[in-house]
């Protein structure tokens, strides 16, 4: 079971295409010695490796890969050959022998194969995924099958450990279920930030990932641009906002390529919103109160529920305090009355919105939480100094 020097030589020339700038495929079979005339590739990737070798020595990374490659013996009964191709990732090369090349002969056969492979390491503390290619005669496209493998493990995204994903061709559908992130929740999402809503935003974040997830779930390079769209929105806010463009910018770069590494949708959910606060927060620190806890709290659920009808009684009960004490206490750290602080919120949010959107006022006041145009007008005026109206038309100069 151990690496075969010659064999992994061979191996990586098959994968990699570079074969035919080196020797005739027959002659260097015989020179090496190497038996397996390989058809098809199976590409074996050990589920959470990133997490499973953390903090782990090297000597467990030996022992687990050992495990892995044991299991291949032990599995398949056909001619192969086997190379390391990352951390992690192995190549398995098959020979199919007497088995008709055509589906689902093969399929059936290296689908076999491989639930073996995760039986055996299943009772060794770990799981693995596989990928499996293309059959082809030639072996000068060969490395096309290890190609396809690789790609139709991207699947594993969105569904989890122990799959198995036989190689389907390039699908180009265009689904009709496809429902990017409309402007409209881009902007509300936004919006959600811009007043210090810090918490929303995060919790709207997650539920728009879930329903691009399930509008983009046969095509991750478009989920994942969608995603890193909204991002790129946020830093544009953040430096608007007087935000640190270069370190910004470098930033970016360096979350959008993990992101573009990560291959399990709740781990690039997870560093996706961890980035989202930590650019969220220089807004909100904008926003920041020297306060209690208490009337932080309150603070924190008034900028997550602006848009409902809500009275002092309300958040007086969410503080676990009797009405007059908490308007008391509010007032006296926050300097102003609830309702003053509800309506300032309200009107920093339909700033954004007369600034981004073409939102009637009508719709920008609903959108906001006031039930009346009329009165929604009134107050931004007292807040502003001009109408709406007139805001967003010096805006648009």
């Amino acid at each position: 079971m151990k690496l075969d020097t010659a064999q992994a030589s061979f191996s990586q020339l098959l994968i990699s295409g570079t074969l035919i700038h080196e020797a005739d495929f027959d002659e260097m079979r015989e020179r090496l010695g190497i038996e397996p005339r390989p058809q098809v590739v199976i590409v074996l990737s050990i589920d959470r490796y990133t997490d499973l070798a953390l903090d782990k020595s090297l000597q467990w990374s030996i022992e687990i890969g050992q495990v892995l490659v044991e299991a291949i013996f032990e599995s398949i009964t056909l001619p192969f050959l086997w190379v390391w191709v990352g951390e992690g990732v192995l190549a398995v090369l098959l020979e199919l022998q007497k088995v008709q090349p055509v589906e689902p002969s093969y399929k059936q056969v290296t689908y076999g194969m491989v639930r073996k492979i995760q039986n055996f390491v299943d009772t060794k503390g770990f799981s693995v995924s596989a990928g499996i290619g293309t059959y082809y005669e030639d072996p000068y496209k060969l490395h096309l099958s290890y190609s396809e493998a690789k790609e139709s493990l991207i699947n594993r995204f969105f569904q989890g450990n122990r799959m198995i994903f036989q190689y389907e061709g390039q699908r180009n559908i265009q689904e009709e279920s496809a429902k990017p992130v409309t402007h409209e929740e881009k902007i509300e999402l936004l919006s959600r930030v811009r007043i210090g809503d810090e918490e929303g935003s995060i919790a709207y974040l997650v539920e728009l990932l879930e329903s691009l997830s399930q509008s983009y779930k046969h095509n991750i390079d478009l989920f994942k641009s969608e995603a890193y769209d909204l991002v790129l929105s946020l830093s544009r806010m953040v430096v608007d906002l007087g935000g640190n463009a270069s370190e910004i910018l470098s930033e970016n770069a360096r979350m959008l390529q993990d992101l573009y590494s990560t291959i399990r949708y709740d781990k690039f959910v997870k560093k996706l919103c961890a980035y989202w606060r930590k650019l969220a927060k220089q807004v909100s620190d904008e926003h920041a109160l020297e306060v209690s806890p208490i009337v932080r709290s309150a603070i924190v659920y008034i900028r997550e529920h602006h848009q409902d009808k809500m009275l002092l009684k309300e958040i007086a009960q969410h503080c676990y305090l009797s009405t007059h004490y908490f308007a008391h206490v509010f007032k006296k750290e926050a300097g102003v009355s609830f309702v003053d602080f509800l309506n300032k919120v309200r009107i920093e949010k339909a700033v954004y919105l007369l600034e981004k959107t073409e939102l009637t006022m009508q719709e920008i006041a609903a959108r906001v939480g006031f039930q009346d145009a009329n009165y929604f007008a009134r107050k931004f005026k007292m807040i502003m100094g001009c109408s709406p109206t007139d805001y967003r038309s010096s805006a648009q100069c």
